[in-house]
């Protein structure tokens, strides 16, 4: 399939990632309110970093190791199922780790029941092998699983969400979203792989799921740990008003972030084929997409953000406001990133420059973080 075609199911998908939450998102934070979103919010954080430490690398590491494999069935069966097991290892990990941690910290104590449905969506990751799907370029298949399921969703959240004491409700869709596609995954994922214990080979794979998770991990010190530690040294208020700055700024970057998803495969075969010329010819329309894309939206977002936050979220968010104008420049930053890290040198196999450049960021975000956030809340984050 053309890069063109998985370009606009890509983008139809990742539109769809956030369009589905922007019909329930104005009603949820409506009635559950900014301290329930919050709460809600806080958990999902921490949640996804024991998915993040469950899933290392794999995300790129499984999509280069099925691109690479797609047109020999044997080496295909070997490489995915070399990639599941090592994930079912690692994910077994994390649950231990996150049922421990539930009855040791306190916070995390706090909000138990969140914190065991937040297992299925732990659980349900690890079955979502998308990485398989975008490797072989199935995106029409991803793109039509995922509207299908979330659907499903918009409608549930509409009926089952009625008051804020429905927060655990709202919860515990968003995470049985994730499991329902897992579902589809597997059965579909019949018709293309089959798992084999005789072709497993850890071995190969340690050293790139190691490192990319780690570069991973390391992201998440300016991403994901922001929420985590914003939840666990001030309120629940300051996080809803944090991750409402945040879901605009997301959702403006998806746009790009379907483009850059599409590039990762093409760009890991142009770099295996040594056809260096149209490597970089890829590369120089990123970039031309990104600066044609993100200036003219940075303005407008920046003016307007008041008025589409409220549109957004209704009254009682306004200490969104300045966060969500302070984020707004990483669309530029994070945009450059994207093409550098994922379809420049994850192709090149580059993994030890890419940990090592995200190490000096993460230790400047932590530092941060610690510096400020307890005094600044929302804004310090």
């Amino acid at each position: 399939m053309s890069v063109k075609k998985n370009f606009l199911y890509s983008s139809v998908l990742t539109i769809s990632n956030y369009l589905f939450p922007l019909l329930t998102y104005p009603y949820v934070s409506r009635i559950l309110g900014v301290e329930n979103i919050g709460i809600c919010n806080f958990v999902d954080s921490i949640i996804s970093y024991y998915v993040l430490f469950s899933s290392l690398g794999i995300s790129m590491v499984g999509i280069r190791e099925i691109s690479g494999a797609r047109n020999d069935k044997k080496e295909l069966d070997s490489r995915f199922s070399s990639l599941i097991l090592f994930n079912l290892i690692t994910t077994c990990i994390a649950v231990v780790v996150l049922i421990i941690s539930i009855y040791v910290i306190p916070r995390f104590y706090e909000f138990k029941e969140l914190m065991w449905i937040g297992v299925v969506k732990l659980v349900g990751n690890f079955l979502l092998i998308d990485w398989f799907f975008k490797g072989i370029e199935n995106f029409k298949y991803i793109t039509n699983r995922t509207i299908l399921v979330k659907l499903g969703y918009v409608i549930s959240v509409f009926v089952l969400v009625k008051e804020p004491s429905d927060y655990c409700t709202y919860f515990l869709l968003t995470c049985l979203m994730i499991a329902v596609n897992s579902l589809f995954n597997l059965l579909y994922s019949r018709k293309f792989v089959s798992i084999n214990v005789k072709q497993i080979e850890l071995k190969r794979l340690i050293k790139p799921m190691l490192t990319i998770g780690f570069y991973n991990i390391l992201t998440s010190m300016y991403t994901t740990f922001n929420v985590m530690y914003l939840g666990l040294v001030s309120t629940s208020r300051e996080v809803g008003y944090y991750t409402t700055a945040t879901k605009l700024h997301s959702i403006i970057l998806a746009f790009f972030t379907a483009f850059t998803g599409v590039m990762i495969p093409r760009m890991s075969f142009l770099f295996s084929e040594g056809d260096m010329e149209n490597f970089k010819q890829m590369i120089g329309k990123s970039l031309n997409a990104l600066f044609a894309f993100i200036f003219p939206v940075l303005c407008m977002t920046i003016i307007f953000v008041p008025d589409i936050i409220s549109v957004l979220s209704g009254p009682g968010y306004e200490g969104a406001f300045l966060p969500a104008r302070i984020i707004m420049p990483l669309l530029l930053v994070i945009g450059v990133n994207q093409i550098s890290i994922l379809q420049v040198m994850t192709p090149m196999k580059a993994d030890k420059y890419i940990s090592r450049n995200s190490f000096i960021g993460a230790l400047v975000g932590v530092i941060m973080n610690v510096t400020i956030v307890p005094y600044l809340g929302s804004v310090g984050s």
